[in-house]
């Protein structure tokens, strides 16, 4: 349920903020949110920084389990008004720690503009960003309180760890597309599972790209269960693990992963084909993840995920590519199967295809 907060003019200060602390804290979403209708661009834009507000909460390796519970439920309390945003800053910023980059110091400093803005949106938008943060905040918190180097239990583990990170963030974007747009509204019954397997696409990734700084600081996202299967124990992985074991439960998150991948892809053809600016948005997100896959899959004994990270030259590929593709769905269909040719095949349950 939204809040009670009334709207009020949002201040040229704080949305020249918002503008540039984007820039500070993901350059990936400061690329593609300008792509979005001006409609949307800052109710969107808002919306990730809030998200990246919860994320610094549940990252910072210097709060204890409690402390982290305490701010992410007081954060939830800030985006709906029952706690000033004031009081929030003023009790996170002295306690995090260098783990924290510096533009997410200066994020939590400033999250007093960041809610000003938040408050100034339709009751629509409002009740999709609170209800985006309160379920993102309650369920990072309690998987916080289990992180292991063993993994997570299963596969449905890992979907709910991704839901609370990532598909509860596909449902608030589509809540707010549907708000824009009646055409993209008539579509909100296919959307909405297919935003929660978008999400999903999009932090496997993730989750394989960065299994080494994970394990660094004493977690990994990886499900137990693929890999007992497959005969290995996550407590025994190592950088440069050359075990076949081991590589076949990669390889079959990877499948995985993919599978999601396509069904953003149907996600995004559901999209009115004039929203080109909507669509620019997703695909420039899928085409990125599908490279990033490719690349995991092509060097699976990486140790650091610099090493299959993207290069400037193949975003920059994607972007025109998919760009002048946007309204394009068979051509889009096409492209997907060309650039995931390689990855293993399987469905969203990982099995072969």
């Amino acid at each position: 349920m939204a809040s009670q907060v009334s709207t009020a003019p949002v201040r040229i200060e704080d949305q020249q903020y918002q503008s540039h602390i984007l820039q500070g804290v993901s350059r990936t979403f400061a690329l593609t949110i300008p792509q979005l209708p001006p409609a949307l661009f800052s109710v969107i834009g808002n919306a990730y920084l809030l998200c990246r507000i919860v994320d610094t909460v549940e990252d910072d390796n210097g709060l204890t389990a409690a402390q982290t519970r305490q701010f992410a439920e007081m954060f939830i309390q800030v985006v709906s008004g029952q706690v000033s945003a004031e009081t929030f800053a003023e009790g996170l910023f002295p306690l995090l720690t260098e783990h924290t980059i510096p533009a997410e110091h200066d994020l939590i400093k400033n999250t007093p503009a960041v809610i000003r803005i938040t408050h100034s949106f339709n009751p629509v938008q409002r009740a999709a960003l609170e209800r985006c943060v309160r379920i993102m905040g309650k369920g990072m918190a309690d998987y916080q309180e289990t992180e292991s180097l063993a993994g997570l239990n299963d596969l449905p583990a890992m979907d709910q760890y991704c839901y609370y990170v990532a598909g509860v963030v596909g449902e608030m974007l589509t809540e707010l597309f549907c708000d824009y747009s009646p055409e993209i509204a008539s579509h909100k019954a296919q959307l909405m599972p297919l935003a929660v397997s978008f999400g999903q696409g999009l932090q496997m990734t993730n989750i394989l790209k960065d299994i080494w700084e994970d394990r660094k600081r004493g977690a990994c996202w990886l499900p137990q269960a693929i890999f007992t299967e497959a005969g290995f124990d996550l407590n025994d992985l190592r950088p440069g693990c050359t075990d076949a074991r081991f590589h076949a439960g990669l390889t079959r998150l990877i499948g995985i992963a993919q599978a999601h991948l396509r069904n953003a892809l149907t996600y995004t053809c559901l999209i009115p084909a004039q929203e080109k600016g909507i669509r620019r948005f997703c695909l420039w997100a899928l085409g990125m993840a599908v490279l990033t896959l490719n690349k995991i899959n092509q060097n699976q004994a990486f140790m650091h995920g610099n090493q299959v990270k993207i290069s400037r030259r193949s975003v920059k590929a994607t972007v025109l590519l998919t760009s002048a593709l946007a309204g394009q769905d068979w051509a889009l269909r096409q492209l997907f199967d060309w650039a995931s040719r390689r990855l293993p095949q399987v469905n969203v349950m990982g099995n072969p295809m």
